[in-house]
């Protein structure tokens, strides 16, 4: 599946940001192996682990997810950038998710997070070692956060 290309421009650039941010905290690309730039943003939506990511906002809202991302969810494109980031996690447990957020800001990025999230329809799934990290431009400038994990499993 392509991205939706009504958002290409927005996605090639954004891609670039998460994949340049996450190298610059953790000394690792996103995308293992070498890859040219131009096939970058469709290698990573593509990819089968999920890429999200939510902009500056106060109330941040969603503004990037891969297809594994949105299925995970269980949204569309739309429905996903229309969302705060808060929403991705069940109410109860949003302090805990507000306390990720806050080491995130002040560390860069973590890679040990572990948590339950819901998808649209309310089925929930534990993440494990899920690496969070802040997204910051070629002047340094905070852009947002983004998040990736290869481990999960529904929780019934």
């Amino acid at each position: 599946m392509k991205f939706p290309s009504s958002t290409n421009n927005f996605q090639k650039e954004h891609v670039q940001l998460l994949c340049s941010s996450y190298q610059h905290w953790t000394g690792k690309p996103l995308l293992p192996g070498n890859h040219p730039e131009t096939e970058t943003a469709q290698l990573i939506f593509e990819a089968p682990f999920p890429v999200l990511s939510h902009d500056t906002a106060s109330n941040p809202i969603l503004n990037y997810a891969n297809q594994a991302g949105l299925e995970l969810f269980e949204m569309t494109w739309d429905e996903w950038t229309s969302m705060p980031s808060t929403d991705t996690a069940e109410a109860m447990l949003r302090e805990e998710r507000a306390a990720l957020m806050k080491r995130v800001t002040e560390n860069g990025y973590i890679d040990d997070y572990s948590g339950t999230r819901i998808s649209k329809t309310g089925k929930r799934f534990f993440i494990e070692q899920a690496t969070v990290w802040n997204l910051i431009d070629e002047s340094g400038d905070y852009r947002g956060q983004a998040a990736t994990c290869s481990d999960w499993v529904r929780v019934k």
